[in-house]
């Protein structure tokens, strides 16, 4: 009878822990970055090389400027919130503007990502201050938003 409820705890704690993970491997779909005046709009993906680190790559539209951002980001999950995670991290950023030099900037960041079991969508939100390294003006309120289709 010990080792039938032993069995049956474990499989119980397993479950749980799976549950709680609500991981995915990959996401594709659309971002928002707001910096300044501007807003870009565009393509955005994220790519997790283990269960914490996490790469992200971003190309955003504004009229007469290109913005292309690379993130690298530490994700950590909250207890008793499944499917939630924190993240922060670091990445440069450079904007291509027409008729005007180029914006390189380095872009620390720190957000809140969700992702409900079963459903195949992410959404996230970050703030994203940029350092600015070339000309210009270093920016403390700039924010990302992300919405994302989620691959295994």
């Amino acid at each position: 009878m010990k080792k039938f409820v032993f069995v049956v705890a474990l499989a119980m704690l397993g479950t749980v822990a799976v549950k709680a993970q609500t991981s995915y491997k990959a996401a594709l779909g659309l971002g928002v970055d707001a910096v300044d005046s501007a807003t870009f709009i565009g393509a955005t993906g994220k790519y997790f090389f283990t269960s914490n680190h996490v790469g992200q790559a971003d190309l955003g539209f504004e009229d007469g400027a290109t913005m292309i951002t690379v993130l690298y980001s530490y994700h950590k999950g909250f207890t008793r919130a499944g499917g939630l995670r924190w993240y922060a991290g670091a990445g440069p950023s450079i904007i291509l503007v027409d008729d005007v030099d180029n914006v390189f900037a380095l872009r620390p960041h720190l957000g809140l990502d969700f992702k409900i079991n079963g459903v195949p969508f992410v959404a996230n939100f970050d703030w994203r201050p940029a350092i600015v390294l070339s000309d210009g003006d270093n920016e403390v309120g700039a924010f990302g938003f992300g919405l994302q289709f989620a691959f295994n």
